[in-house]
């Protein structure tokens, strides 16, 4: 009898032990699971990067024969902008995105092509760097452009892993004269030369898929930068796509694109992260309609390129339509679909929104970028932006303020009211004066603030009455 009460205690005694075990064990993975929600609470970020496409190349922004219905959904998910503006020129226009800075503000050295010495220096704090402080695994697949020597490559400036070119795709002979070869990277070591270009966008996509894929599970948010080859020329695209549109080579180019634009949201999609991740496409400039003849060799051709719509310029001016490209972001849940916007936004915006959202440390110096997301969110109804200044190297051609534009690279003064005339086409110098002379006040100040010159005008604003 009291063996067998002895028996039963301790089976009640292990029933217990196991109890509490249990209990322990599913506190210790609860508190796993918790830390790994209060981590992505920050959503992932991932940023698509075109080169070279230009204001009127996707069906949602008034191409009438390419057809870009994966761009054009994203849009239609969040908010499409009209206004959206960045540099002339790729460098310029990636500095812009990586630092939240004009590039006059920032000391490269030299130039960051092949045989260049220049670079982001470290006293800088780029957009992968911040994030990654900020608990975010980072990767990168693409354009650098931001310095090729090693201490300049993406892996030493804040991405965990980096696949692509340092510049553009047309930097080898017969387009360039370098002896510097064109080779694929991984990391800091050079994988490929000659590089196979036709099938460059195809890989960087199922880079970028791959990123997202490994990184969903891991209960830390991620940071991957898309930055494709194309549509800069000399243009490729993969077999696959060749002749599937009415639009040429280019038009393949653009399917190409457009596929790859419907992977990457797939694979957000397929991993259950899409609520909880922002996805930003935008354009590092226009096309580059006014290329010199050097171009045009190994079948380039002029027609090898994009339109910018009914914008004014090309890639390498300081009118609109080198400036002005098509821009979109979604974050399903925090920006409200269905939203498309004139009002001005910029490339430094992209930055401090991406820091500010990630949790990431500010750097102690100017910005020129704001907070965008009280606006994308619709809690204001108006952008924070309501300037921009236009840059050609070291010389300041143009300011924008509010809806007037001042230019000054023609020689003579250009004033241009872009709400009303956004193909700059009248020049409204003479009858608002005044305007031109405002603005031309604000574009000293600049010039004076980052160290550079205001393009001279043929006429002086003390003289206009």
């Amino acid at each position: 009898m009291i063996r067998n009460k002895l028996i039963a205690s301790n089976k009640i005694s292990m029933i217990c032990h196991s109890i509490i075990m249990l209990i322990f064990l599913f506190g210790l993975t609860l508190m796993g699971v918790t830390e790994k929600v209060i981590a992505q609470e920050k959503p992932n970020i991932v940023v698509l990067l075109m080169d070279d496409v230009g204001y009127g190349d996707l069906s949602s922004y008034g191409h009438p024969i390419i057809e870009t219905p994966n761009m054009d959904k994203m849009g239609s998910e969040g908010v499409r902008f009209t206004s959206f503006v960045t540099a002339m020129w790729c460098t310029p226009s990636r500095t812009q995105l990586m630092t939240g800075k004009y590039m006059p503000r920032i000391e490269f050295g030299d130039n960051t092509g092949p045989g260049g010495e220049g670079g982001i220096p470290d006293s800088e704090i780029t957009l992968a760097e911040g994030l990654k402080q900020a608990g975010y695994n980072t990767g990168m697949a693409g354009k650098w452009h931001l310095g090729w020597k090693d201490e300049y490559l993406p892996t030493n400036k804040g991405f965990d892993e980096w696949f692509g070119i340092p510049y553009s795709n047309d930097f080898r002979p017969p387009w360039v004269p370098t002896d510097v070869p064109l080779a694929l990277y991984q990391g800091t070591e050079r994988v490929e030369f000659p590089i196979n270009q036709n099938t460059l966008t195809t890989r960087y996509t199922q880079k970028a898929v791959n990123f997202i894929d490994e990184n969903s599970g891991s209960g830390e948010p991620f940071f991957f930068y898309l930055a494709y080859a194309m549509a800069h020329l000399p243009i490729f695209t993969a077999e696959q796509f060749e002749g599937t549109s009415d639009a040429g080579l280019y038009g393949d180019v653009m399917s190409a694109l457009d596929w790859s634009v419907g992977e990457v949201l797939k694979a957000l999609e397929d991993n259950g992260i899409d609520d909880n991740t922002i996805v930003f496409l935008t354009s590092d400039n226009g096309p580059w309609l006014n290329l010199p003849d050097r171009m045009l060799a190994e079948g380039v051709r002029p027609w090898h390129q994009g339109t910018t719509g009914l914008l004014r310029g090309a890639k390498h001016t300081s009118y609109e339509g080198g400036n002005r490209v098509p821009a979109m972001i979604r974050w399903p849940g925090q920006i409200p679909a269905g939203q498309v916007t004139h009002e001005l936004v910029g490339m430094p915006d992209m930055f401090r929104t991406f820091m500010e959202v990630g949790g990431a440390d500010l750097p102690d110096s100017k910005l020129d970028g704001f907070n965008l997301m009280p606006f994308l969110s619709g809690e204001v109804s108006e952008s924070p932006r309501n300037e921009y200044a236009y840059f050609r190297n070291d010389v300041l051609e143009a300011m924008r303020i509010g809806d007037w534009k001042l230019r000054l690279a023609s020689g003579e003064p250009e004033l241009f009211n872009l709400q009303l005339d956004p193909s700059e086409l009248y020049n409204r110098v003479n009858e608002d004066h005044q305007i031109a002379k405002e603005i031309y006040t604000e574009m000293l100040k600049m010039a004076e603030e980052v160290g550079v010159d205001v393009s001279e005008s043929n006429i002086k604003f003390t003289d206009l009455n």
